[in-house]
């Protein structure tokens, strides 16, 4: 049978053997779970939204509005796909049931193996890049270095590589189906070899590595604190150490991740929200394995459950106290749904700017509204004398543009005065010198007072 048989759930516990029919969340959670997955789904529809407009914003505006990057827009690409996981069963509404007693897989409906693919790849894709961004911040912060095209192909290279890579070795040695809901998710078998653990694995180093980067900042703080340095403007000049960490004092050093904090403090709130959702969202999974596996192993945990039933001809809700220990609560549940719901909403709060909608509004203006303003006829025939400047000239300011694929040095160098080495030179306040008749021609024995001058005879000869 092409169905997940092994996602039955039959047991000879109370007798004669007996399967619990398909659906098999309808059984074990309340009336209620159905209505509240599929306002999940719709959360996850105004999370599409944002990410929309952001991508859209992206592409259309320039970057002084955007503030674009490569490690943001890869960010914001892999939450979409995560939340149309969710938001292809709206428009889809697929049958999670193969028959009674078997639900679908990824064989045997279209939708569960878009909406199930979406899941594993958007997990995925999502530790990627807040990993990445993690390391970046991480370089810049403690190492003091400048991301180049080097950094930017190796991000590429791993954020859209190891999904794809894992995404392959999930579908052929483990499958997706209907579990819960109207999306499909991975099944029990080899999940945690080639999904749960490397899944995981990325995001401790990403947690690893921000606390790092954490710990760095509190150092250089308290190191500030104490610092009785007079120099208040830092410096990326060299020294004949031929080290530029070694000429920067810990308040120069604070001040320096202070500013790049300060640029980067959106992006710090962004990793933490979707490591600490993808973190939540596989402790529950792997919880849930857990206890489906040890029911198929011995099926009487359920026994007293399954009689239930029996005994109240399939009304479920008088059963649901004995229902409970089986399965991961509901609350539980909701909340993992929900927070993967909202990461488009956090990405619109965090990584838009107001400078957005402002763009948005210049550009519907620029190109739509008709100009209104009086110009005369012999203007129009007019022909400005002053030439525009040319290409050669402009080219400085096109050259402080980014092009939303470099990353900013946040650790430009700035210029200062240090004093020459073997300078013994100083500012020192004007001092009143003494007269000295001899090496003047003024008369000897008297000192010009400024006060006892007489003005009239000062042009006698």
């Amino acid at each position: 049978m092409p169905a997940v048989v092994e996602g039955r759930f039959c047991s000879d516990a109370a007798g004669p053997s007996c399967c619990l029919p398909c659906p098999q969340a309808e059984w074990l959670y309340p009336d209620n779970f159905k209505t509240m997955t599929k306002s999940a789904n719709w959360i996850n529809v105004i999370g599409l939204t944002c990410c929309v407009f952001l991508i859209l914003s992206y592409a259309a505006l320039p970057v002084s509005k955007t503030h674009r990057h490569y490690l943001s827009i890869c960010l914001v690409l892999s939450v979409m796909v995560m939340q149309l996981a969710f938001v292809v069963p709206l428009g889809a509404k697929p049958n999670q049931c193969y028959n009674d007693i078997t639900p679908n897989d990824m064989k045997t409906s279209g939708a569960c193996a878009v909406s199930g693919s979406f899941i594993l790849a958007g997990g995925w894709c999502g530790v990627m890049w807040v990993f990445l961004r993690a390391l970046a911040l991480h370089l810049q912060i403690c190492w003091q270095y400048v991301l180049g095209n080097t950094f930017m192909y190796g991000a590429f290279a791993a954020g859209w590589g190891v999904p794809a890579i894992a995404l392959t070795l999930a579908l052929v040695f483990s499958g997706v189906s209907f579990r819960f809901g109207e999306s499909c998710h991975i099944n029990h078998k080899n999940s945690l070899a080639d999904f749960w653990i490397p899944l995981l694995i990325f995001a401790g180093v990403t947690v690893i590595i921000q606390f790092a980067t954490f710990g760095y900042c509190i150092k250089v703080y308290l190191q500030s604190l104490s610092d009785d340095s007079s120099t208040t403007n830092s410096s990326g000049l060299p020294s004949y150490s031929g080290s530029v960490r070694a000429t920067l004092s810990p308040r120069q050093a604070y001040r320096r991740v202070r500013r790049v904090l300060e640029l980067q403090w959106r992006g710090i709130v962004i990793v933490i929200i979707i490591i600490a959702d993808v973190i939540f969202f596989a402790v529950v999974f792997v919880f849930l394995d857990d206890i489906e596996a040890s029911l198929l192993k011995d099926p009487l945990k359920g026994k007293f459950w399954l009689v239930c039933l029996i005994e109240k001809n399939g009304d479920k809700n008088q059963c649901l106290d004995l229902a409970a220990p089986l399965v991961i609560n509901e609350s539980t549940v909701m909340a993992v749904l929900l927070l993967l719901s909202i990461n488009g909403i956090w990405l619109l709060l965090l990584l838009g700017r107001r400078s957005m909608f402002t763009g948005w509004v210049e550009l519907v203006r620029g190109k739509i509204k008709p100009n209104h303003e009086f110009v005369s006829a012999d203007v129009g025939r007019f022909k400005d004398p002053v030439t525009p400047l040319s290409p050669a000239v402009q080219q400085p300011l096109k050259s402080t543009l980014k092009s939303g694929r470099e990353t900013p040095d946040y650790f430009g160098r700035e210029a200062r005065y240090t004093s020459p080495s073997r300078s013994f030179s100083a500012p020192k306040p004007p001092t009143m010198v003494g007269w000295d008749d001899t090496r003047s021609h003024a008369m000897p024995g008297r000192s010009p007072s400024p006060y006892k001058m007489d003005p009239l005879s000062m042009n006698k000869i």
